[in-house]
């Protein structure tokens, strides 16, 4: 099935270890876990050509599936280092998660490559979307990092688990939750530009960010559950789309490009182009 024109994604995020309510607008740090000042928000999706696809804030590869199909993702990456202008402020989002190609929820965990007047910034982080996104701040991460996550649904108990590692230093988190209306009918490796009230944030200059990383804890974990069955993300055919983001006000340019996949389907890298809008 392809998108909708407009599709609302990003990464949900939802506070389950610590149970209490946390405005947007207070900076407040509860159980190492901060809520962030942007979020990852609807894919916008400009074209689709065959399983190709144009968004203003989506670079990477989505596996659609029928709704309830898919119960599992993993994947890995490596965290790249910006370069940021004196005064700058961007961001960059890497992740991993389940829904929001086609649906209105995602649920989700990445890194962040971030540029804070002019200082480069990483983190990690998980979100429940609609729900905020909310930055871990008990694991510590680095540009060459090599992250490793996943997000898992457990039919019995109707939970999405979002979990992180750090490969490279050894820290990780886990969260679980349930999410209403979630649909389970999509899976992704995408890096994103994230967004605020205001709409679409500028892009921080990432380089190129590798998926898919070979290495002895994390070889081969692109990899996504679609019907029972667990593949790399080539192998699911023409319900593989490769999205290219764009940008908002002029689709002909390109701001992030994924490359195409290995030859065995479970690697690709994305590289940075352009900051938008």
């Amino acid at each position: 099935m392809a998108p909708h024109p407009k599709l609302r994604s990003g990464l949900l995020a939802t506070l389950v270890l610590a149970a209490v309510a946390l405005s947007a607008d207070a900076a407040q740090t509860v159980h190492g876990l901060t809520i962030a000042s942007h979020q990852l928000r609807p894919i916008i999706i400009h074209h689709v050509r065959d399983t190709t696809v144009g968004s203003s804030n989506w670079s990477g590869y989505a596996v659609n599936g029928a709704v309830g199909s898919v119960t599992d993702v993993k994947g890995s990456w490596t965290v790249p280092a910006v370069t940021c202008a004196p005064g700058e402020t961007s961001y960059s989002s890497f992740w991993t998660g389940i829904d929001g190609f086609n649906s209105s929820t995602v649920e989700q965990t990445g890194t962040d490559s971030d540029c804070r007047n002019g200082v480069p910034t990483y983190y990690a982080w998980f979100e429940f979307y609609p729900h905020p996104l909310f930055s871990i701040n008990t694991m510590t991460i680095q540009p060459g990092d090599v992250i490793s996550a996943e997000v898992q649904y457990a039919p019995q108990t109707r939970l999405f688990t979002a979990s992180i590692k750090n490969v490279t230093t050894g820290q990780s988190f886990s969260t679980s939750a349930r999410v209403n209306r979630a649909r389970r009918s999509s899976a992704e490796w995408i890096a994103e530009a994230p967004s605020s009230a205001g709409g679409i944030l500028p892009l921080a200059a990432f380089g190129t960010s590798f998926y898919g990383v070979r290495n002895t804890e994390v070889a081969n974990t692109s990899d996504a559950t679609v019907s029972g069955t667990t593949a790399p993300i080539g192998s699911f055919g023409s319900n593989v789309y490769q999205i290219r983001m764009v940008s908002v006000s002029d689709s002909s340019v390109t701001k992030a490009e994924p490359s195409s996949l290995s030859s065995d389907g479970s690697s690709f890298s994305d590289m940075w182009l352009n900051s938008g809008p």
